[in-house]
């Protein structure tokens, strides 16, 4: 596969790694960025890349919450100008009340919004504002109490992050700063035992290579015995305590981690949603001065 110098800039911007790593890696790889990220983190040459590095898509997230259910929705827009039009803003914030007595997203769709099907809605109001949206998902949580954050508020309950925390017990203020925790350091999962299998196998495999590699280079290797027994199962438990919520070093009070926050406020947290504006979408990259001449030979 060729690489290209396009390649190599978006490998070199998500990794923070020099250009003829960047390349190699993606040599060795054929090209696949994933697998070239993974390369990089073996050889010690890159942190893991976040894929929010690479997110182009605008529009809002709305929140809303009702007893013990929280949800959030996610509506796209082309331009981050549309977040700040009132039309949209209506839009979310009803679409996302009615997310409130709905399973999923396809429920969402055909569900009731003034009269209308909310699919109906989303189109009628890309008629009126002239620019393409797309409703893409939504996620709820559920508990005794379910508490709720906004990071870049572009009115209330809309924003480019949404946070929904959910709490067995009664929350006396702990929920909120639980939230803003989440919004802060995105972790990937509640706990170890709820992180997709294929997440830690990814890791796993990261871990291994880089430690027998950085042993064979060393002057005095240790035994593989120590390897596979000690510093893998270390680097492992190093990831689940920075990527797992009840494990992170709570940003309020990093001597506690966020279980134990919960435990002294006496909640238990039970769930949590945190979605961010254009998550995991790719953007379509394009020069200025490609996109000037494309306007004036359009």
């Amino acid at each position: 596969m060729t690489i290209t110098a396009s390649m190599v800039k978006e490998l070199r911007e998500s990794t923070g790694a020099g250009m003829m790593d960047a390349k190699k890696a993606l040599t060795e790889t054929n090209g696949d960025m994933e697998a070239a990220v993974d390369w990089l983190r073996t050889k010690g040459l890159a942190k893991a890349a976040k894929k929010a590095d690479r997110v182009a898509a605008e529009g809002l997230v709305g929140v809303a919450v009702s007893g013990g259910k929280g949800v959030a929705v996610e509506i796209n827009s082309e331009t981050d100008f549309v977040g700040k039009n009132a039309d949209f803003q209506n839009l979310v914030r009803g679409v996302t009340t009615v997310a409130l007595n709905v399973s999923d997203i396809d429920a969402l769709k055909s569900a009731d919004l003034g009269g209308k099907p909310v699919e109906l809605v989303v189109q009628e109001t890309i008629a009126t504002i002239g620019e393409n949206m797309t409703l893409r998902r939504m996620a709820a949580v559920s508990g005794d109490t379910v508490a709720s954050y906004i990071h870049t508020a572009a009115a209330d309950g809309l924003g480019r992050i949404g946070v929904l925390v959910a709490l067995k017990g009664t929350d006396n203020g702990i929920g909120k700063q639980i939230a803003m925790h989440i919004a802060a350091t995105s972790p990937v999962s509640l706990s170890e035992a709820d992180m997709d299998a294929d997440v830690v196998a990814r890791e796993l495999a990261v871990q291994t290579s880089k430690a027998l590699e950085e042993n064979a280079a060393s002057a005095k290797p240790k035994p593989e015995a120590v390897i596979q027994n000690n510093i893998i199962p270390g680097r492992m438990k190093k990831f689940f305590e920075e990527s797992t919520l009840l494990n992170q070093k709570f940003v309020i009070n990093p001597d506690i981690t966020v279980a134990q926050a919960a435990k002294d406020a006496g909640v238990e947290i039970v769930g949590f949603v945190r979605m961010a504006v254009g998550e995991g979408i790719e953007k379509e990259k394009e020069d200025f001065a490609a996109e000037v001449a494309k306007a004036l030979n359009g």
